[in-house]
């Protein structure tokens, strides 16, 4: 009889929760170790900037299963240690414990950290990031009641949904935010000058191709942001928003390949044939795009977790899946699918009432969808989809016109190959 496996997932987020639940399904009876940095159980994030922070959700909705769960599978959490050291050469995993575990099979799913701040200033009481469950409760306690002075540093997906969550709780909001318009990286000038709209129709200020020069304190607690231009911005509370960085730091030092993220293949695999990475974590290659592409969305983990681990069992795996994500600000909802870097696009097609923000935009290139987002606009995600994988071109009359059904844009094929 072959000896007992034994496998370890290295990150106690949600890629991690799900390809331990993916391992048990698929019939893994090894040993399971999870090792999780935090003290929690694996929890959803989009929460932590979205319903738990506006106090519409409560706090035990974020975890992704019960703590029962874990005992009933037979997977032995190690939450509130962190892993150390990754030696490839003797499969072993070290810990801040000093324990070594012996593995068959690694899962590195480490997740990414928030870019920090370094103006003068940054380290005072008051300055907040957004990325672990506790982060929320320090700032959900912090925006309730209202009638703070917010001033947040970063106009990207974080930034502007805290903004629109610290206007719920009734608090004065000022965006400061470096590029001309909000999410200009992400959507462009257009679509990025529709959530500036948004946001300033909600009573938020914003202060666009502005950097800070420092934060301002009495005591050791903030109280102001002092602007580039010398404009003093008064604040009760600070957050920052201006990106995250993946955790390669046991990846590197074990000396796997590492390039804005763990380099893994379109099945989850390092250069090392036992390791493998999931989550914000992993720099993947994508055969629907042809390259490797780092995705830090909520999707991703859901997704490529339990990719990684039926991989790590033997399983044929080629994760292509579509990337995808959504926010919800004020009375405005979207998802979005589809990848487009910065220029990569030679047209934007709308369908829809754009005005009432009640709309679907598709980028192109050559004719070709590259992405689509829908704007209060719902059940359109697998047509969108659709007309992502299929690689021929589409024509843009028709695709702007909402009285013929996505669904008749998309060839047979295509709805066929990406029926699960």
């Amino acid at each position: 009889m072959a000896p007992r496996q034994t496998f370890v997932i290295v990150g106690g987020g949600l890629a991690g929760a799900t390809a331990a639940q993916t391992l048990r399904e698929e019939g893994f009876t090894g040993r399971l170790r999870l090792v999780g940095a935090e003290k929690e159980r694996p929890y959803e994030r989009p929460p932590l900037s979205k319903a738990y922070l506006l106090g519409a959700a409560e706090r035990d909705t974020i975890f992704v299963h019960e703590q029962s769960w874990y005992d009933e599978h037979d997977v032995e959490l190690s939450l509130g240690i962190r892993a150390t050291g990754l030696d490839v050469a003797t499969h072993e995993v070290t810990l801040d414990t000093g324990e070594r575990i012996r593995y068959d099979k690694v899962l590195l799913a480490t997740g990414s950290s928030p870019h920090r701040l370094t103006v003068p200033g940054a380290d005072l009481n008051g300055v907040h990031y957004l990325r672990e469950a506790r982060d929320a409760d320090r700032l959900r306690t912090a925006l309730m009641g209202g009638g703070r002075h917010v001033v947040i540093i970063g106009g990207g997906w974080i930034g502007l949904e805290v903004a629109a969550a610290a206007r719920g709780h009734g608090n004065d909001v000022t965006v400061v935010e470096s590029q001309q318009t909000p999410l200009r990286t992400a959507l462009g000038d257009e679509l990025g000058g529709m959530f500036a709209d948004l946001h300033r129709e909600h009573g938020v200020d914003l202060r666009l191709s502005t950097r800070v020069r420092e934060l301002i304190g009495s005591g050791d607690h903030v109280t102001g942001v002092v602007t580039d231009e010398g404009v003093q911005l008064p604040a009760d509370l600070a957050v920052v928003g201006v990106g995250v960085r993946p955790s390669v730091a046991i990846a590197e030092a074990a000396g796997l390949s590492v390039d804005n993220g763990i380099v893994v293949d379109q099945a989850m695999r390092s250069s090392d044939p036992d390791v493998y990475a999931a989550g914000d974590v992993a720099n993947a290659y994508h055969p629907l795009l042809g390259r490797h592409l780092r995705v830090e969305h909520w999707a991703n983990a859901l997704h490529g977790g339990p990719a990684a681990a039926r991989s790590m069992l033997g399983l044929h795996v080629s994760y292509d899946e579509v990337p995808y994500f959504f926010t919800d600000q004020y009375d405005l909802g979207m998802e979005y699918s589809g990848h487009v870097g910065v220029g990569g696009y030679d047209q934007i097609v709308y369908r829809g009432n754009r005005g009432n923000r009640q709309f679907i935009a598709f980028w192109l290139d050559g004719g070709r969808v590259l992405a689509g987002m829908n704007v209060n606009v719902w059940d359109v995600t697998s047509d969108i989809r659709d007309l992502i994988r299929d690689t021929g071109t589409v024509d843009s009359d028709r695709l702007a016109d909402p009285d013929i059904p996505l669904a008749d844009l998309v060839p047979a094929r295509t709805r066929e190959d990406s029926r699960p």
